[in-house]
């Protein structure tokens, strides 16, 4: 089994944040590392004269650790979407995230057409309660503009001490004035699981998100709900924007046997086999009907163990295509306490699908719309609406399932949803599976 190291598959941000390092002189090591690279050198030779220039000529003096930075950012702004610097406060802001509790306004962020785009408000947090939602391009953080703002810049100009007042200034499609938000920040802290028991014995679990400790959670919460004589799982990944790898490979290693390929990942030597991740768990929950509800805010480690269990026919996929981020993130610290997100490999399912750009399809497809003179649904998102996204190398969608369509909900005047149809179809589903498993030893005695 491969070791597992410390990798974020996450979308874009929770409010959380990323990674890279500093180093403006080109020193011997690195030097050696990259000798073959002349072309490469003659480049940082421009930088360096470009630098010096600066710093002699440019009207007002100019710190060479901030030209530095700048330098960094762009870098990593000519990458994929997910590639990103950290100075060393955000790096340790970023560490701070993946345990699960920060000190923010709750706001999932990404870039589409060059705009900081909401992908989605946390749940109970200052941003849902003051009705930010997804879609909104957010165009003034205080009174600074976003319009040349990165998305780390915008993520640290948002997170702050409890108490401390932030002003967003969002457009909204279909509203002909901006809107404003005054909020106060809170310490946002994810419980990444929640648990119930449903009728006829359903346990229904919900993850946020991949943290340290979700799959230990998720452990508990099952033993709970199999005390409380459980005999069916729903698993609720919609608009999980996904965390750890580890995390999403320990969470899926809870429903299939040991042994069981998770994910692979694979970088870019072409000579370089994918390494594989297997489950290991020895006492999984494997023999429970299961059904996983996703849908487009579903991303990254979500879509892990979604693909997984699909693959394996562990689970029933119901709901509608995920995000499509296919992508694994490293995190590495550098020497000045800085540090770098950095994309370094594809994952893929068991059986060898690339999701990027093209998501998990479910086996059974349940919209979500709105109906005629109902407020209009907020755009949706995905991988390939962001800018500089992978692309695939050729993966389609798994082509032996049969997508069945399901009717749109009722929504009431307001244009809201009156029920949530999803996971009332998954406990149908459940339901009858149920009655065919009581009548099956009728019928064979017959």
């Amino acid at each position: 089994m491969q070791k597992r190291q410390k990798t974020l598959v996450g979308v874009t941000i929770v409010l959380l944040i990323t990674v890279f390092t500093t180093g403006m002189m080109v020193e011997k090591g690195l030097r050696d590392a990259f000798s073959a690279e002349t072309e490469t050198y003659e480049e940082l030779k421009i930088f360096a004269e470009v630098l010096s220039l600066i710093q002699k000529n440019y009207v007002e003096e100019s710190k060479g650790k901030d030209l530095v930075y700048g330098a960094i950012r762009g870098m990593l702004n000519a990458l994929d979407p997910h590639s990103a610097f950290m100075p060393p406060e955000m790096y340790k802001e970023m560490q701070v995230d993946t345990k699960g509790e920060f000190g923010g306004l709750g706001i999932q962020i990404g870039t589409k057409d060059n705009r900081l785009t909401v992908i989605a408000p946390i749940e109970g947090t200052p941003a849902e309660r003051a009705g930010v939602k997804a879609g909104d391009f957010i165009i003034k953080v205080d009174e600074d503009s976003t319009k040349e703002m990165t998305l780390m810049e915008a993520v640290q100009k948002m997170r702050g001490p409890k108490g401390t007042k932030v002003q967003l200034t969002v457009q909204r499609e279909g509203a002909e004035e901006p809107l404003v938000f005054n909020l106060v920040r809170e310490v946002i802290k994810i419980d990444s699981v929640k648990s119930k028991m449903l009728d006829n014995h359903i346990g229904y679990v919900r993850l946020s998100q991949f943290q340290e400790m979700t799959a230990k959670d998720l452990a508990s919460a099952l033993r709970k709900l199999k005390e409380a004589k459980m005999q069916s799982i729903i698993l609720d990944l919609r608009n999980n924007p996904g965390g750890l790898l580890t995390s999403a490979i320990e969470t899926t290693e809870l429903f299939i046997p040991p042994g069981k390929v998770v994910v692979s990942i694979k970088g870019r030597d072409p000579k370089k086999q994918k390494d594989e991740y297997q489950s290991g768990n020895k006492n999984p929950y494997d023999s429970y009907p299961m059904i996983v509800l996703v849908n487009e805010g579903s991303a990254s480690a979500s879509e892990i163990v979604s693909g997984a269990l699909q693959d394996w026919g562990r689970a029933i996929v119901l709901g509608t295509p995920t995000f499509g981020k296919g992508s694994v993130q490293t995190i590495l610290q550098l020497s000045d306490g800085s540090g770098l997100r950095l994309t370094t490999a594809k994952y893929y399912t068991p059986k060898g699908r690339s999701i990027q750009n093209i998501g998990i399809e479910p086996d059974i497809i349940v919209k979500l719309i709105s109906i005629k003179g109902s407020a209009p649904a907020p755009p949706v998102l995905r991988e390939k609406d962001l800018e500089r996204h992978l692309k695939n190398e050729g993966a389609e969608p798994h082509p032996d399932r049969e997508i069945q369509q399901q009717p749109a909900p009722l929504l009431n005047e307001a244009g809201q949803e009156a029920e949530d149809v999803q996971l009332q179809k998954a406990i149908d589903l459940l339901k009858t599976w149920e009655i065919f498993k009581e009548i099956r030893p009728l019928q064979a005695a017959g």
